[in-house]
């Protein structure tokens, strides 16, 4: 299975050097020329390492690399015009891996994309797989795979559904505004009231509550929003 980078830069040109030699050493290349586009495709695509461009309109690297990091860990490159012991130093605080200043040598910057990778799957491997997984009840999500099995058995969720069922999991028991949720995974403000949210929750449950009617996984706090259950034993909807 081909190794997938995303490269996130506003420029063309960099994109498109950037890309020659990705597939010139056998990677699948995606290409981002915003940061929203950048959350975008890493929703819609298993992503094992991804290039970013700290300056940009809109939404700049740094911020991209948070959110990317709230729900996602693979490795970061950010590509930066300063060459600023302080600006390196934001960079990795807030999640990258590694930094290159531009200009850069492509040869290098593909050194340092093989150097990353090999040093994530070595971890990935030697981890436990099961410390991956996230299960409540006889649901079980593994995040990084984007994977989901309901009494073991494999079930396929969009990737908004996923991404709403993952944030869940990942704070069982937490009541989460329709709002917020809204804003989480689809990296925007929710300017209008709609039924979005509601929506999305009512296919979840068809694809794994045991009785969709009667949900002991995903939970309405009528008035409030959506949790996921605290616990793994069957309860009743509040």
């Amino acid at each position: 299975m081909q190794t997938t980078v995303l490269i996130v830069d506003d420029e063309p040109d960099i994109r498109e050097l950037i890309r020659l030699y990705l597939t010139n050493e056998g990677y699948h290349v995606l290409e981002a020329a915003d940061g929203r586009e950048a959350l975008e495709l890493t929703r819609q695509h298993t992503v094992d390492l991804m290039i970013l461009d700290v300056m940009m309109p809109g939404m700049e690297g740094m911020e991209v690399c948070v959110r990317i990091r709230k729900t996602q860990w693979m490795p970061i490159i950010m590509l930066t015009a300063k060459t600023g012991d302080l600006d390196k130093i934001q960079g990795l605080a807030v999640g990258a891996d590694d930094y290159v200043t531009k200009p850069f040598n492509p040869l290098e910057l593909v050194a340092r994309v093989k150097s990353q990778l090999r040093r994530y799957k070595q971890y990935t491997n030697a981890a436990p797989v099961q410390k991956n997984l996230l299960s409540i009840g006889g649901v079980t999500l593994h995040p990084e795979k984007r994977q989901v099995w309901v009494h073991g058995q494999p079930v396929h969720l969009t990737p908004r559904e996923f991404d709403i069922v993952a944030l869940l999991f990942r704070h069982p028991g937490v009541v989460f505004p329709s709002e917020e949720i809204y804003e989480r995974v689809w990296g925007e403000p929710m300017l209008t009231s709609n039924n979005t949210i509601m929506v999305h929750i009512r296919k979840i449950r068809e694809k794994i509550e045991d009785d969709p009617k009667n949900p002991a996984i995903v939970l309405t706090v009528w008035g409030v929003g959506y949790k996921a259950a605290a616990h793994s034993h069957p309860g009743r909807d509040e």
